[in-house]
């Protein structure tokens, strides 16, 4: 699977729990910092075919369970215009991955929490924490870049994107 932009993963079968996060479990330190605004939460689905020859879920599979939070923040909202904001073109410059403990494929979905962290002019870095059976299993990170694909080149972010992603903000 390829993880470079958006296209790459549907995000079908993705429920959304709009809980807002009002704190960290006693059970876990806190690793981002304060937060400030909500975190969005997305049930993610495992499939069969994501788990490996050692019967837990392949690695490389967790891009894909965060690139789908990703897609139904930014792209599955009824709010998002398809022609302005964020849906005109976003691309992943980088991820970073840290795998906390192995899981095994059930039937119950992973809850993936994503929240944003260091809005710059022209990127900003989107963070994960995944939970299997409230367990937290996997964080990440992943730097984005707003693109003019009629261009091919980076642009700034917009004043209404920066207020959009203000609202998921824990820096």
């Amino acid at each position: 699977m390829e993880c470079t932009g958006w296209a790459s993963v549907s995000a079908v079968g993705a429920r959304v729990l709009p809980v807002p996060f009002s704190g960290v479990p006693a059970s876990r330190p806190r690793r981002y910092g304060r937060v400030t605004g909500v975190r969005h939460t997305v049930a993610v689905p495992m499939r069969w075919s994501d788990m490996d020859a050692y019967q837990h879920v392949n690695n490389v599979a967790f891009l894909g369970y965060f690139e789908m939070a990703r897609v139904d923040l930014f792209f599955d909202q009824p709010t998002h215009d398809e022609k302005t904001g964020l849906r005109r073109g976003i691309v992943v410059a980088s991820h970073e991955i840290a795998y906390k403990r192995s899981v095994v494929y059930d039937a119950e979905p992973l809850q993936v929490q994503i929240w944003v962290s260091n809005i710059r002019a022209a990127a900003f870095t989107c963070h994960y924490e995944l939970f299997d059976h409230g367990q937290l299993a996997v964080t990440g990170s992943t730097l984005l870049v707003p693109v003019d694909f009629a261009i091919n080149r980076p642009r700034r972010l917009t004043p209404a994107e920066k207020v959009f992603l203000t609202t998921y903000l824990d820096d």
